[in-house]
């Protein structure tokens, strides 16, 4: 399949990219070559390949969720930027109604 240089241009019209004449020729070059690639991809006999999600097995790469011991309040607020009797002090973000 050869692209035309007007379909290179109602492609970047759609993808609104102003190209000058030279970026659509070349691209027009560059589209050609990957739609000749996937034309190549479409003649691959691939009916006795199961449909697939992944090709890598699937495992669960999340460690066991368990307990430990808590932070002192100390340590917590250690590096806030403001904090009253052990708290996080915050700016108000919703107004005084």
């Amino acid at each position: 399949m050869e692209l035309s240089h007007d379909e290179v241009r109602q492609i970047a019209e759609l993808a609104k990219l102003d190209l000058t004449e030279d970026e659509v020729r070349l691209y027009a070059g560059q589209l050609t070559s990957i739609l000749r690639y996937f034309e190549r991809l479409q003649e691959l006999d691939t009916s006795h390949i199961p449909p697939t999600a992944s090709v890598l097995p699937l495992k669960n790469v999340f460690r066991p969720d368990k307990a430990g011991q808590p932070l002192p309040p100390e340590e917590v607020i250690a590096n806030a930027a403001d904090a009253v009797d052990g708290q996080f002090r915050v700016s108000a973000i919703l107004g005084d109604e």
